[in-house]
């Protein structure tokens, strides 16, 4: 059977817009089943929190249950590998944070590469750390501490929640523009550091607000200052470190990441539907009660973070000689 010219070019040309149409009506029918979110941080913490925040929003926008799925360990790397082995369907996303920017130089055998193997979606919200001290401590503010640690080089422990942690490097960066000699005391998370802050076994801790507000709002420990560059306004009487310091900023950040190949159309809809949440007054309120402010923009702007961000942090661990454990 012979086709006419006419007839065979009709069917060329639909062969070539069909790709094009089962693209846009995947897109369309995206979601269709349940997603999965992966955190790698155990449940209660402020990775969880503002994952199970985000979830609620997206299940009740896009029609479909949200899964927190807590895959906690390794400063986030092991949730970062499952999703970079996940299917580029967009079902299954990273809960990216400020530690994948720090993992990437303080880790040298990692099985992946953030930057090349998951794909930026949206950034979701900045938390600033706190500057803490136990009440007892001499110095009450920034330069009267900074005094007091040169004074007193290599005598003052610095706690955090673990070797190459956010409140880790946050300290590094500080004494590093600074140029103070403390003694870093890692922890199993940041509650056991407070604890011996509170007890008086540490002089310093560069604390999550979240952990640290109530603390501070009680009095039992004196915030000096945020590590933000400008005020919380969660904690408005704090300034900020860089008023004292200038060039020092230090947060941590999450985001939603992706694996590599997924879709620009379901990339697209997951951006607006995360941008939709941070421009909700409630949900701002929500996150500003917890000391965050949003980071609304495009999957570029939060490439851009996560670039800038790794390339800032690798600087840190080379110039303080950081590996993990």
């Amino acid at each position: 059977m012979k086709l006419s010219r006419r007839r065979f070019l009709h069917l060329a040309a639909g062969a070539v817009a069909l790709p094009a149409v089962s693209r846009i009506a995947r897109a369309q029918a995206y979601p269709s089943r349940p997603m999965h979110l992966i955190v790698g941080a155990a449940p209660g913490g402020g990775s969880d929190i503002f994952a199970r925040m985000l979830g609620q929003w997206l299940s009740e926008r896009l029609g479909q249950q949200f899964v927190i799925e807590n895959r906690s360990g390794a400063s986030n790397n092991i949730a970062t590998e499952a999703v970079v082995r996940a299917l580029a369907d967009g079902y299954t996303l990273l809960l990216a944070a400020s530690s994948n920017a720090i993992n990437a130089t303080l880790y040298d055998k990692l099985k992946f590469n953030f930057i090349r193997d998951i794909v930026p979606v949206a950034g979701i919200v900045r938390v600033p750390h706190v500057m803490v001290v136990n009440p007892s401590f001499p110095a009450k503010t920034v330069p009267e501490f900074i005094a007091y640690a040169k004074a007193n080089s290599g005598k003052l422990s610095m706690g955090s929640a673990g070797n190459g942690v956010p409140s880790h490097m946050s300290g590094e960066l500080f004494k590093i523009i600074v140029g103070v000699n403390m003694v870093h005391v890692p922890y199993r998370g940041i509650a056991p550091a407070l604890t011996d802050l509170l007890g008086g076994q540490l002089q310093v801790v560069f604390a999550d607000m979240a952990a640290s507000i109530e603390f501070i709002k009680a009095g039992s420990l004196r915030g000096l200052a945020v590590t933000t560059a400008v005020r919380s306004e969660a904690l408005p009487d704090l300034p900020a470190i860089s008023d004292f310091v200038p060039g020092y900023e230090a947060s941590s950040w999450w985001g939603v990441g992706a694996p590599q190949s997924t879709s620009t159309d379901i990339v697209e809809k997951l951006n607006k539907e995360i941008n939709a949440a941070l421009a909700d007054p409630k949900m701002k309120a929500r996150f500003a009660d917890l000391g965050g402010t949003v980071l609304p923009g495009s999957p570029a702007d939060f490439g851009k973070l996560i670039a800038d961000e790794t390339e800032k942090w690798s600087k840190v661990v080379r110039f303080a000689g950081l590996k993990a454990d």
